[in-house]
């Protein structure tokens, strides 16, 4: 199945745990856990998604390169602002079960 969402007026965590339930495929009368449902989400809009609280300030994510001192740290505002659909599937790929068929999954997740 395809499944087209508008992402406007959303809040983000909300949003997430509906994509997560279609990817994986809860919807649907014959839901297994152990088959990949292949159904496709398509997002549109996600820059009209919308943060409750002071997220957009406080949150942190971050970053380590392996190096000696090479953390690096950007808040949820200048990742938004360069790259929201990276945000949001980070988000989505954290809902998802951690096991093999996760990475399976979130290519079944599409931006327009």
């Amino acid at each position: 199945m395809r499944y087209e969402i508008d992402a406007t007026n959303q809040s983000l965590g909300r949003l997430a745990t509906k994509i997560a339930g279609l990817l994986r495929g809860k919807n649907s009368a014959s839901y297994d856990p152990s088959v990949i449902s292949g159904n496709m989400v398509i997002i549109k809009q996600i820059n009209g998604a919308k943060f409750t609280g002071s997220k957009m300030s406080q949150k942190k994510y971050h970053h380590h390169s392996g190096y000696h001192s090479g953390i690096k740290t950007r808040s949820l505002k200048e990742l938004w602002a360069s790259k929201p659909e990276h945000v949001l599937q980070g988000i989505v790929y954290r809902m998802l079960p951690k096991n093999k068929m996760r990475d399976k999954m979130i290519k079944n997740l599409r931006f327009e």
